[in-house]
């Protein structure tokens, strides 16, 4: 039994109008709060074999295609730290918290699943983030501290509640933007949903097969 989670409604309204393979259903609403209690809630009352989280994110780097769809091997907390006079440190790098205390590894949410190495998809590292922002310096943090290639305002919650619960999970993203690009001339959202879409059946039929 698959639950197919998105932040929005329109990031997969395509897909679950298809009426494919039986799978449940779950919009959990934007950011990394709304995330980890509806996922939550839903993990008590129904048990799954796998939970699969589709959406839109911004890349930090052109390697990757507007409009490309990829697999998350890894995500993280991204603004959860200390900043000071513009220098921003991961909570794990102090003695607050401990890097690897479950289920962290080295600060880093990791998804170990073998349907990863199954997929076509390229498999980049992610971090997740509360506040999206064009500022040069927060896209520099992201990426020298978590050696980020895409950003999302959900991945972590996501990874840290599977984890916890110890449920099979893959996290797919499609890239609307890059990072620090305001203008949404330069977006190419609707691009990138019929993407994730269409990677999204592809997905769940191999899955299912």
């Amino acid at each position: 039994m698959i639950l197919l989670i998105a932040a929005t409604e329109f990031e997969i309204s395509s897909f679950i109008n298809q009426k494919h393979e039986k799978y449940d259903v779950l919009i959990t609403g934007v950011g990394v709060p709304s995330t980890m209690y509806h996922l939550q809630k839903r993990l008590h009352q129904l048990d799954y074999d796998l939970v699969i989280q589709a959406g839109i994110g911004g890349s930090f780097t052109t390697a990757l295609n507007l409009g490309e769809v990829v697999l998350i091997n890894q995500d993280a907390f991204g603004d959860l730290g200390i900043e000071e006079k513009s220098n921003f440190s991961p909570i794990f790098k102090s003695d607050f918290v401990d890097e690897n205390e479950f289920p962290f590894e080295n600060g880093l949410l990791k998804n170990n699943n073998e349907l990863l190495k199954q997929s076509l998809l390229k498999t980049v590292n992610a971090v997740t983030v509360n506040k999206v922002s064009d500022s040069l310096l927060q896209k520099e943090q992201l990426i020298k501290n978590f050696d980020a290639e895409v950003e999302s305002m959900e991945g972590a919650a996501f990874h840290y509640v599977c984890l916890q619960e110890n449920i099979p999970f893959l996290q797919i993203r499609s890239i609307s933007n890059y990072v620090g690009e305001r203008d949404k001339v330069n977006w190419k959202m609707k691009d990138a949903i019929i993407n994730l879409n269409k990677e999204l059946g592809k997905l769940i039929e191999s899955i299912n097969h």
